[in-house]
């Protein structure tokens, strides 16, 4: 699903709601936690998961198509981990999956 997609479905389970409505209160989630996590704050939605932030070292890598070594600098990374309650509705058996989604 992408975020349009995404946008679409929330509108047509809100019909009170415009669909601009809709997107703008999106794109002000999302814009929420990419600024915290820039600002190093770990984001965690109970039942859903935690975004947070990993720093991953400086080191050197190869080029695959030459085989050339590579200086890779130093970055910062998102990382989600998924909260208790969604890995427990992702490993539900598929009969309950196509009950529940209906």
């Amino acid at each position: 699903m992408i975020k349009s997609e995404l946008v679409l479905k929330l509108a047509e389970q809100n019909p009170h709601l415009y669909q601009r409505d809709v997107e703008n209160i999106v794109n002000a989630i999302l814009d929420t936690i990419a600024d915290a996590l820039a600002r190093g704050d770990r984001v965690e939605l109970r039942g859903f998961g935690a975004f947070s932030v990993k720093k991953r070292d400086a080191r050197t890598g190869r080029n695959p198509r030459t085989g050339e070594s590579v200086s890779i600098s130093e970055k910062v990374v998102p990382v989600f981990k998924t909260g208790k309650e969604m890995r427990q509705r992702l490993n539900l058996p598929q009969k309950v999956l196509k009950t529940a989604a209906q």
